[in-house]
């Protein structure tokens, strides 16, 4: 006589949740930043300072310091100033073409900061295992794959693949593009977090699906209300476009520039006029290269506090990337931050059902 099951049914698994598909996604950049959620704020010099840091590290993502052009004690006393509004993992960005960047990385190193971000091309010689040896954790950004891999084999921790959209400095390819190059080939190396150009949590869940690690955005936290640029550099940035954020052009080939995305204004001029200068300098032979190149990124310090913090809207800088167009009011850093979590976790939960 055939026996008759009469054990109870096993039990269905249930369903996993936008949010618990957002967790298991940001699990690994999560874990490597210390926060909350795998978000972190890109450094905006005069933007990314004390207050802006602590507020996206107390809301949970991952606040980095822009020093910039800043000497060693202005560095030491904004970490101080930061480690006094909150207690949360935040990092600091640092230049590589800055004269006193070993000074930098000490100063990083006393303050115990546990993730130091290299920006602005391959880090000097020794500058990577001064900062690991420190027990920091190094991040760089990669323009190409070629470069990626040569961090890699230089020993960085985690990489940010960032898009022409993006504010500030950029290259010369899309987001989307060195997503799709990249991430296949590195992201099971490293942590690696895509930034350029977003401004909703759809476009964040899209990338984790790729493979990334997190996001990095920037322009989306600059009218924060926590943020201390001035009214009308916020203002600029309620009212602009995605077509507002334009390119800077180089004027002279012997004179290599970074273009630099920023809302369009007479400011683009003047950098236009500050490049004949500084070409004609290298004509006469009163500068070298190298000297060339910081006289530039000055001129960018200068022009960007004069918007910040001055509220020059119109002769100093608007760096912003194409997703200004998603910035429509200024609010609490926190809410920003919970929009964009809930985006992308309702983004991936209508793609659990329909799967």
């Amino acid at each position: 006589m055939a026996t008759i099951d009469v054990s109870p049914p096993a039990p269905v698994p249930a369903r996993l949740t936008g949010r618990d598909r957002l967790d298991r996604l940001m699990a690994r950049g999560i874990a490597f930043l210390g926060s909350e959620v795998a978000i972190m704020a890109g450094a905006m010099s005069w933007v990314s300072e004390r207050n802006l840091v602590a507020a996206m590290s107390n809301a949970g993502g991952f606040g980095v310091i822009a020093c910039g052009a800043m000497t060693p004690e202005l560095l030491d006393a904004e970490i101080a100033g930061t480690r006094a509004l909150t207690d949360r993992p935040f990092g600091v960005n640092l230049i590589t073409m800055h004269p006193q960047l070993a000074d930098l990385v000490d100063v990083c190193a006393r303050h115990g900061v546990g993730h130091v971000v290299l920006a602005g091309g391959l880090p000097p010689g020794g500058a990577i295992e001064r900062i690991k040896g420190s027990g920091a954790k190094v991040i760089c950004f990669p323009p190409t794959l070629p470069f990626a891999k040569k961090l890699i084999r230089s020993g960085v921790d985690a990489l940010v693949i960032e898009g022409m959209e993006a504010g500030g400095h950029i290259g010369p390819v899309s987001t989307s593009v060195l997503a799709q190059e990249m991430l296949p080939t590195i992201a099971s190396e490293l942590p690696v977090f895509v930034a350029g150009g977003i401004g909703r949590g759809e476009a964040i869940a899209g990338y984790l699906e790729m493979g990334a690690a997190g996001v990095q955005l920037g322009t989306r936290f600059v009218c924060a209300t926590e943020c201390v640029a001035h009214p009308a550099f916020k203002k600029a940035f309620v009212r602009a476009s995605a077509r507002d954020a334009v390119a800077s052009v180089q004027i002279d080939p012997r004179l290599p520039v970074i273009p630099v995305r920023a809302l369009r204004n007479a400011g683009g001029d003047l950098f236009s006029a500050k490049q004949r200068e500084v070409a004609q300098a290298l004509d006469e032979g009163r500068v070298a290269m190298a000297e060339a190149q910081l006289q530039i990124e000055h001129y960018w310090a200068g022009a960007l506090r004069r918007a910040v913090i001055d509220g020059d809207v119109e002769h100093g800088s608007l760096m912003a990337g194409q997703s200004v167009g998603m910035v429509t009011k200024e609010e609490p850093l926190a809410d920003i931050l919970a929009t964009l979590v809930d985006e992308a976790a309702h983004a991936l939960e209508r793609r659990g059902v329909a799967a």
